[in-house]
């Protein structure tokens, strides 16, 4: 596909629509695919794109499960034949050497790619997310925190983040070079920047982080990437690692050479009656929202997520679940139903006692709750007709969206930064044209649900 820009796979769910939104409202047609697209995939409403995205999890895999899932992903990514190739992490580059790693994509990557090096771009203003110095900030309810002493990610369940140098970070999971191009190289006039860019590419550096902070850091930083994707002639792909800051400083650098036209404003798809949401974060930020949600005309229904991972029990607690759900709908009213309510919720640690006691391995326990929360929203679309959901948590969206038979994701309006509302394809000729929200734990304001609902 000669008129691609740009490729990219997503570490979970809800960051690759996040990269998908940027894309999008920046003014490059682009979809998500959840496999591979096949040639008839790309005829129709997605021809003509200019970026192609795959989602997928592994940010919740071992370096074995994600060499399983990535090399094949990637080679397809590879004969799409765009000439940057982007490897999408959390803002957040929560991860460690035995779940998530990073470092061990970009290894994987630079097999296939062959990258003269891997810039990595993780700072992204628009998100409050910023790197100065290599160190990673992130700002939360008007404070900016060192992403080491950040109220929720410095206690992340899985992947607590210990370190926010993120050389230091990553030289625990790759034993690539990772230099750093700083806030004092990205300054001054940009025939400098390109001398000291080129300065320390002749060190034949594996890993180039850039520091970002505003969004004239992104425009230098898309200008540099553009140029050494440009200069590859066709052998190979620049192969990128990062958050959606490299989609945002991309965006800026063609809309300043005028490659791409300034997007025209979205409009709203307006409200519906009724919404569904599907809950399997622990985040403070989504307890917020659930409060917000009972507090504003939503009805609640808690899941035993200890009981729908265990064999023995878990058809009956779906059959419960099912009917209570079906009661409340047929009331006319919006549902949230949710595993957890914040980081402190009893039932994260009963799921996890009892995925301990059934001796399920513990970075699958969450996969199997989220499969199961996939299929009880499916089965409430499919009994109630709803044509509008909302699944909450970046690992619980990655296991249960697949569950829903949606094989693309195309956004259609910007809700908050990181959780547009987008509209789904699928061959089910009931799921098709789905409006669905997949929102990671950190996303939205108090009212997120409510927006979803009015769809602005």
């Amino acid at each position: 596909m000669t008129n691609l820009l740009l490729t990219f796979y997503g570490d979970d769910f809800t960051g690759s629509t996040d990269a998908m939104e940027a894309l999008t409202f920046g003014g490059v047609p682009t979809a998500l695919f959840l496999t591979p697209p096949q040639p008839h995939h790309l005829q129709g409403r997605f021809a003509g794109l200019s970026a192609i995205g795959m989602a997928g999890a592994s940010r919740s895999m071992s370096p074995a499960q994600m060499d399983a899932e990535l090399r094949p992903k990637f080679e397809a990514l590879r004969r799409l034949g765009a000439p940057l190739v982007h490897y999408k992490v959390c803002s957040t580059f929560d991860s460690s050497p035995e779940v998530g790693s990073i470092g061990h994509a970009a290894d994987i990557g630079q097999s296939i790619f062959h990258s003269p090096f891997v810039p990595m771009v993780v700072g992204a203003p628009v998100l409050r997310r910023y790197v100065t110095f290599a160190n990673l900030f992130a700002t939360v309810e008007g404070e900016t925190y060192r992403l080491d002493r950040h109220p929720t990610m410095s206690r992340h369940p899985v992947t607590p983040m210990h370190e926010s140098d993120l050389r230091r970070h990553l030289a625990r999971q790759t034993r690539r070079t990772v230099h750093s191009f700083d806030l004092l190289a990205l300054s001054g006039a940009e025939d400098d920047v390109n001398a000291r860019f080129a300065e320390l590419l002749a060190q034949q550096p594996d890993i180039v982080l850039f520091d970002t902070v505003d969004d004239e850091h992104l425009r230098r930083i898309g200008r540099l990437l553009w140029t050494a994707a440009q200069g590859r002639n066709g052998e190979s792909p620049l192969y990128a690692v990062g958050s959606s800051g490299v989609e945002y400083a991309l965006i800026r650098h063609w809309q300043a050479t005028g490659k791409v036209a300034p997007p025209s404003l979205s409009t709203s798809p307006g409200p519906v009656d009724q919404l569904i949401v599907m809950s399997g974060s622990g985040s403070p930020v989504t307890a917020e929202q659930i409060t917000w949600a009972e507090r504003h005309g939503f009805a609640t229904l808690r899941l035993d997520s200890a009981a729908l991972i265990d064999p023995s029990c878990a058809e009956e607690e779906s059959r419960r679940v099912v009917r209570e759900a079906l009661t409340v709908l047929a009331q006319g009213r919006s549902l949230v139903l949710y595993s957890a309510h914040g980081p402190d919720d009893p039932a994260l640690a009963a799921t996890k006692a009892r995925g301990a006691e059934l001796r399920i391995e513990p970075s699958l326990v969450g996969a199997r709750l989220a499969a199961r929360q996939g299929e009880l929203l499916r089965m409430l679309l499919n009994e109630t007709g709803l044509r509008r959901a909302c699944i909450a948590g970046g690992d619980t969206c990655s296991h249960a969206t697949p569950v829903l038979g949606i094989y693309a994701l195309e956004a259609i309006a910007p809700i908050a930064p990181g959780g547009p509302l987008c509209r789904g394809a699928a061959d089910d000729p009931k799921l098709d044209g789905l409006e669905l929200s997949l929102k990671g734990g950190q996303v939205g304001k108090a009212d997120y649900f409510g927006r979803i609902r009015e769809g602005k």
